[in-house]
């Protein structure tokens, strides 16, 4: 499948106007590929809308405000992550970030019970995530937080993620299901329709400790989540691409939106992702109308763009 050459001008043209809703950047506590103002100018240069500043520790928004003065002409948007650096289930913490005009909102990733009990295993050859590394410092310093639960023993999400879904909803906010579980993700995401968020993300369901199954991703597609397929999920090897191009079939490109997850100093460009998807996609035999909805129009929801 794809060796990730720089992606074709007709890659390029497909994907003009989208956001790439999920990227680590510098400024970040571990090494980046590209700090967030030079992204800005190089996402200019290729026509792409904008993207949303992803960190599993640190909110991005006010970040996102400065970048938008610097580089007028892109949107660049903020997000949480709700994992144990900003307090887990902290509806406070995602007010703040609503008044801050935050665009995502991630359940727990590197903090949830998931993540920490997961003993899935990444195919030989993949590249482990570069907060893995992180994660084990603060271990072995005795300072990494609890596991931040959003189920109660019955398998009913807790009134912590509740009063966090209200929130997200008030705000107009994108909600992300972050490294949970598949019963835990469909737990969220039905709570979330429930309480009126607006949209909801299954992030990167292929990944190591996702892994949902496709009658998983029907039900929640069904329900109306968008099923995110990201870049690196397959380019460093959790998942093969065959696989992840056969559930996009299986589930239908209208409830998918292609992300990349890059900006790791050994991955392509940033702005190359979903350009690069795109090729790997037409070459599958993708219409270039299906590729351009997982790519801009759903991206474009993501990003609350269709609100405003």
């Amino acid at each position: 499948m794809t060796n990730a050459s720089p992606p074709s001008s007709r890659a390029r043209a497909l994907v003009e106007g989208a956001y790439d809703t999920h990227i680590h950047v510098a400024p970040d506590v571990m090494e980046r590929r590209i700090d967030d103002v030079d992204l800005a100018r190089r996402f200019a240069d290729v026509g792409m809308a904008g993207f949303v500043l992803k960190s599993h520790y640190v909110p991005t928004a006010e970040r996102a405000q400065v970048v938008r003065k610097v580089v007028p002409g892109v949107r660049v948007l903020g997000a949480i992550t709700l994992n144990g650096s900003v307090g887990g289930l902290n509806p406070s913490a995602v007010e703040i970030a609503g008044r801050l005009d935050t665009r995502v909102v991630w359940m727990p990733t590197v903090d949830s019970r998931n993540q920490r009990d997961s003993r899935a295993k990444d195919p030989a050859g993949a590249k482990p995530p570069m907060w893995a590394a992180l994660q084990d410092d603060l271990r072995s310093a005795g300072i990494e937080p609890p596991a931040v639960d959003v189920v109660d023993a019955e398998g009913a999400v807790t009134g912590a993620v509740r009063d966090v879904l209200t929130v997200i909803a008030k705000h107009g906010m994108t909600l992300a299901t972050g490294h949970l579980n598949a019963a835990e993700i469909v737990a969220v995401a039905d709570a979330a329709f429930d309480a009126g968020v607006r949209c909801v993300v299954v992030t990167h369901p292929e990944f190591t400790s996702q892994r949902l199954p496709v009658d998983v991703q029907r039900r929640l597609a069904e329900r109306g989540a968008l099923l995110e397929r990201c870049f690196t999920t397959a380019h460093t090897g959790k998942v093969t691409w065959r696989r992840l191009l056969d559930n996009i079939r299986a589930v239908g490109p209208e409830h998918s939106v292609l992300s990349s997850d890059l900006g790791q100093p050994f991955n392509p460009p940033v702005e190359d992702g979903l350009a690069i998807m795109a090729d790997t996609l037409l070459e599958d035999g993708f219409s270039e109308e299906e590729i351009q909805t997982m790519a801009v129009a759903n991206s474009r929801r993501v990003a609350g763009e269709d609100t405003r």
